[in-house]
This record gives C-alpha cells, sequence and structure tokens, in this order.
C-alpha cells in the first residue's frame, strides 16, 4: 500500500510541476505579448513620421526649384520620379535604400498621405497629414510659422 501511496505522490507532482510550467509560460506571453504590440505601433509610428518628413523634404526641394508648392502628392511623386537631380541623390536626400514609389504612401497601412495646399493669400502653405492618425506637417491656415511645422516635433 505504501508503493502505491507513493505512486500517487508522483503522478500529483507530475501533474503540478506541467501545471506550473504550463501557468508560468501563460504569465510570460501575457505580460510579453502586450509589451510587443506597444514596440511595433512605435515603430511603425517613427517608420510613418520618417517617410512624412521625406515627404516634406521633397516638398521643399520642389519649392527652391519651381517657386511654389505642388498641386496634389500625385505631381509632387511624378516630379521627384522623373527630375534627374532628385533620381540621382536618392540616397543622400531620402536615406540609403529608398525605393522612391513609396514615398507618398504612410508605412502604417499603404494608403496615400493626405496633401492639401493654400495657395490663396501671400503665404503659399500646405498641410500633409497621415490618413490613419493625427500627425500631420503644416497647416491650411496662411502663417509662416506653421510652414513644415510637424505636429509631434
Amino acid at each position: 500500500m505504501a508503493a502505491s501511496s507513493q505512486a500517487v505522490n508522483k503522478a500529483i507532482q507530475l501533474i503540478l510541476a506541467i501545471v506550473i510550467v504550463g501557468l508560468g509560460y501563460f504569465l510570460y506571453v501575457s505580460i510579453t505579448e502586450p509589451y510587443e504590440a506597444v514596440e511595433r505601433q512605435r515603430e511603425i509610428t517613427r517608420m510613418t513620421r520618417d517617410r512624412m518628413q521625406q515627404v516634406r523634404t521633397a516638398l521643399s526641394t520642389y519649392r527652391q526649384e519651381n517657386e511654389r508648392f505642388p498641386g496634389s502628392i500625385d505631381s509632387l511623386h511624378m516630379w521627384v520620379m522623373s527630375d534627374s537631380l532628385m533620381v540621382s541623390k536618392t540616397d543622400s536626400i531620402f536615406g540609403a535604400g529608398f525605393v522612391l514609389d513609396s514615398l507618398i504612401f504612410s508605412p502604417r497601412t499603404g494608403k496615400k498621405f493626405e496633401y492639401a495646399l493654400n495657395d490663396t493669400s501671400q503665404v503659399n502653405i500646405y498641410l500633409l497629414s497621415d490618413p490613419d492618425s493625427d500627425d500631420r506637417i503644416g497647416s491650411l491656415t496662411p502663417d509662416v510659422t506653421l510652414l513644415n511645422a510637424a505636429s509631434w516635433e
């Protein structure tokens, strides 16, 4: 009888060990998954803001060469793709390995950035915004201090 109770004790210990390992794994996953989701969201936000800053650079370059802002984001994209200086200096302007085709698209969802131009006053100003967040650069208010100002800076 002592042998059977010892076997029962061993079985209970084995079951408890398996339960402890299972609960430990569940606890680990329940702590790390939300943290990883937050880190992924921060990385996507950083990538989106970096891309918006690259569009801002392209807009500023366009304005320097043409003395005005483009009428649409598609016009800016066509200009960037066809301008020999922009194409030849892509790595130095936008960073190594940058793909020009992706310039006007948000890394968050792949939607085009929203672009509006206010050229009705003496101050030409634009608003560039991410369709999936509150991030924006510029304003439609004709205030020169808001030109190229990012909402997160």
